[in-house]
């Protein structure tokens, strides 16, 4: 709000699904077909030389706007906007109404009832899909609503994050109806069908949670759709943490308070009011329009407002509280609705008041907001206890417990960062992992990387309920918050909105010895751009990242694994994935995916996110890495530490289910890349068809010139004649034909599918000798 009413481009808030397409303006073309009785492509010039443009004022806001505020009673699906999901902007654009007539739209009587919109970027929701969604065809062809094509944002061309180079401008709506880089327009019978329009942008009531939303279909209900904005308003004076003293010189003048707010459907905001007592009494604010109504008086943008109010009535009030009313007598409600989606969150704003000491000798008044947005952590919400609601199943990493703890600063916590103490925070609250270091099934690795933090968003991504409940055995405290107390730490970057940088208290986390820079640091993401891609079946790619630095390697231990991180629907994913590269490789990494598509296995409907993520990644893009992780290191000529602690093999029996083979192939290489490495290698591959076998040529390659690997594979189905492998399942007569009895010099590594290794593996390894607990080595 510091640059007044219009805001500056460069600030104007970005909400993409994907990777911005690459456009240009010559090549740009906008498809309108459908029910339409001339359809065409308009390319960009005939838009802007063969339509009248208008030129106006819109807001747009997210419909997630102050969604962490929704995160912080019981996590939705979405991720942490704070309160500034909004930004206004003077859009210049050809009317859609002028279009569609162009072309000849066709009446309702003859069916057309809705006009869809598709945009140009490839997204993986639906099994690979365009961005795309609807609105009523008297929506679209009504003079009073504004709706526009639009090319230019304050008076420049649209930028790429912004649409570039035409997209809608629907005013009084959320932003998720505005689709950007706009390629198709399409004049229906029914709604869209596209993906994200009915799995994104939608209000469902409080009960539903994903499960139920899934198994009942409640994101096929049109009735839940969000198309207006509701009523809305913030307090953006006094900002968070602010301190007011108070002295002679400040209680003789008043303070003023200020803040936004909007509505939706061209709804003229008629008043705002301020509590101090709760609500008992309410004071009304005076109000700066800037924008003039449209022709129809239609208000397409937020407004400002101020209240003075006295010093030493700020001193005796716990809290402030905003609510705005419209033209319809709309107010907003006083307490949070909590919603799958956390959407159109419009409760009263609340701002905490609390007396501080700046000063020796002097007191203040200090301000709290809600929420900080993103992962930052603090506000008052990340300190309250609030009872249980019963309409509410809350999560256990609610920042809510009803339980009396200790508090620690981020300070105490960054300096937990070792195997010897080894401290996280999770939405709010810190636990204490070191006694769970040893029994992590992912190594210490997996803990440690994170050790002194706060890994809300990555413990989330990761996790399941399962694991999420297992957590609160470990819960020692919460994280103090409040902004009034000193902490040298405090204003340093380890608290910037991209999260802690933590060089300083790195735990030994062993790495390669680096001959050259290595690119992966423990704790940080590091972006890497995809420079090639490469198709190798229908659904197995092979994927080539370029390292930040062209003279680095990854600095990956053979055994181990790396994270992928990207944010897909809103919600950060992360998956784990083995490199098939050498660890040597200079400037890039290489993997080989399998991609698991929608529509495809009956027991998963909706596919892998993160492969089909990756197939619909277009070259050039980047997407976040972070490692090394694992328990298992193989240090080379038989040798490897298994948490933290040295084993030895002259033979290895490996077994691996599908796209388990990675790891090991990855300890297989490094192992043929020695010529004083001796180890004997017995691998049994399993799979589903022939085709699903990953990096067959690979192995067999390897198999054919060196005497110290031998490859068989098993298939649940053959489909080629002359198949000289087994066919079935990894029973006890394939392992014993193809790997060594179990024996002091003999390791078995697998990994696969947890019902492979529990019903296959293990019991008949058992039977051929075998200690599982101490020479079964799993990835």
């Amino acid at each position: 709000m510091q640059h007044g009413f219009i805001t500056p481009v460069p600030l104007h808030y970005v909400r993409n699904h994907g990777a911005v397409p690459k456009a240009s303006w010559d090549d740009w073309t906008v498809e309108i077909t459908g029910l339409v009785k001339r359809p065409m492509k308009l390319t960009m010039d005939q838009l802007v030389k063969e339509f009248q443009s208008r030129e106006f004022p819109v807001t747009l806001v997210c419909a997630g706007n102050r969604r962490k505020e929704q995160n912080m009673i019981k996590p939705t699906v979405g991720f942490n906007w704070g309160a500034s999901g909004i930004s206004t902007s003077m859009w210049r654009g050809v009317p859609l109404r002028d279009v569609l007539k162009r072309c000849g739209i066709y009446s309702k009587k003859h069916g057309a009832l809705n006009v869809c919109f598709e945009g140009a970027e490839h997204l993986p929701g639906g099994g690979g899909s365009k961005y795309g969604t609807s609105i009523k065809k008297e929506f679209a062809m009504d003079p009073a609503r504004d709706i526009i094509l639009a090319y230019m944002q304050n008076g420049e061309l649209l930028t790429p994050d912004h649409g570039f180079p035409v997209r809608i401008i629907i005013p009084g709506f959320i932003g998720g109806r505005m689709v950007k880089w706009l390629k198709r327009i399409i004049v229906t019978t029914k709604e869209s069908d596209n993906f994200y329009h009915y799995r994104d942008n939608k209000v469902l009531p409080s009960h539903v949670d994903s499960e139920l939303a899934n198994a009942e279909a409640w994101w096929y209900k049109p009735e839940y759709v969000i198309n207006e904005l509701n009523i809305n308003s913030v307090i953006t004076t006094p900002c968070h943490e602010e301190i007011l003293p108070i002295n002679s010189w400040t209680t003789q003048r008043p303070y003023t308070l200020r803040g936004y707010s909007y509505s939706g459907g061209g709804k003229k905001v008629t008043r705002v009011e301020v509590t101090m007592d709760g609500g008992e009494t309410w004071h009304v604010c005076t109000l700066d329009h800037p924008e003039k109504p449209n022709k129809y008086g239609k208000f397409w943008c937020w407004c400002f407002w101020s209240l003075e109010v006295e010093v030493l009535d700020l001193l005796g009030a716990k809290e402030i509280a905003v609510r705005a009313w419209d033209e319809t007598n709309n107010t907003q409600p006083e307490k949070l609705i909590w919603n799958l989606m956390g959407m159109m969150n419009n409760c009263w704003f609340r701002v905490k008041t609390n007396v501080c000491r700046p000063h020796k000798g002097e007191i203040g008044i200090v301000f709290e907001h809600p929420t900080l947005p993103g992962n930052q952590s603090g506000g008052w919400m990340a300190k309250e206890r609030h009872p249980e609601n019963p309409t509410i199943k809350k999560s256990v990493s609610s920042p809510f417990m009803n339980t009396a703890s200790k508090t620690f600063s981020m300070s105490e916590v960054n300096k937990h960062n070792s195997a010897d103490s080894a401290w996280i925070v999770v939405h709010g609250n810190i636990y204490d992992c070191t006694r769970f270091l040893k029994d992590h099934p992912g190594g210490t690795d997996s803990i440690l990387i994170n050790a002194g933090t706060d890994c809300t968003e990555e413990f989330d991504a990761i996790h399941s309920d399962k694991a999420k409940k297992m957590l609160e055995d470990y819960r020692i405290g919460e994280l103090l918050t409040s902004g009034y107390i000193s902490d040298s730490a405090g204003s340093s970057p380890n608290t910037s909105v991209h999260g802690a940088s933590n060089m300083s208290f790195l735990a030994p986390i062993k790495e390669v010895a680096p001959t050259r820079p290595v690119a992966l640091v423990p704790r940080e993401k590091i972006p890497c751009k995809l420079v090639e891609k490469t198709s190798i079946s229908h659904d197995v790619r092979r994927f080539r990242f370029a390292l930040p630095s062209e003279d680095q390697v990854l600095g990956l231990p053979v055994g181990k694994h790396i994270f992928l991180c990207a944010t897909i629907d809103a919600k950060l994913c992360m998956r784990a994935y083995t490199p098939t590269s050498s660890i040597d490789e200079v400037g890039h990494f290489d993997l080989v995916v399998k991609i698991y598509f929608k529509g495809v296995h009956p027991k998963f409907p909706n596919g892998g996110l993160m492969s089909q993520y990756l197939d619909s990644l277009p070259i050039g893009s980047s997407l976040d890495v972070k490692g090394p992780l694992g328990h298992i290191e193989y240090t080379g000529q038989g040798n490897f530490l298994v948490h933290g602690k040295p084993k030895f093999a002259k033979k290895l029996a490996m077994l691996a289910g599908g796209t388990g083979i990675t790891p090991i192939y990855q300890v297989i290489q490094a192992i043929l890349k020695d010529p004083k490495d001796e180890t004997e290698m017995y691998v049994v591959c399993a799979n589903r068809t022939e085709d699903d076998i990953l990096l067959k040529e690979e192995l067999d390659d390897w198999a054919k010139k060196h005497d110290r690997l031998k490859v068989w594979y098993v298939v649940q189905e053959s489909i080629r004649k002359g198949w000289q492998y087994s066919t079935g399942f990894i029973t006890e007569s394939v392992m014993r034909d193809h790997i060594p009895e179990g024996s002091g010099d003999t390791l078995a590594l697998a990994c696969g599918p947890p019902p492979m290794i529990q019903f296959a593996v293990q019991p008949n390894l058992e039977k051929m000798k075998y200690d599982v607990k101490d020479s079964l080595l799993v990835f």
